[in-house]
């Protein structure tokens, strides 16, 4: 076991590891908001397309971090769920 500068032992997180998550974040919140503005602005765009893409968007963001199903029911699910409510009078 090692210790950190402040003696509390860790696992250490290397730059490389912390620079691949914040790019890894980045896609996904590009990812997000693109579906997020073609759902609320896309006329031609029918309820079941966009529960699908918001389906995918889902399986795309487990994809990138597995396991993190519930950081993504408690920020992703519930600005989906006020999209949907506000562009289709729906949920």
């Amino acid at each position: 076991m090692e210790l950190d500068q402040s003696g509390a032992a860790g696992a250490e997180v290397s730059v490389e590891e912390r620079a691949e998550e914040q790019k890894l974040i980045r896609r996904l919140q590009l990812m997000m908001n693109m579906v997020m503005q073609v759902i609320a602005q896309d006329a031609s765009l029918t309820v079941d397309d966009a529960s699908q893409m918001i389906a995918d968007s889902r399986k795309a963001a487990l994809a990138m971090f597995p396991g993190k199903e519930l950081a993504y029911d408690l920020i992703w699910k519930p600005r989906f769920q006020r999209l949907m409510r506000e562009r289709f009078r729906i949920m």
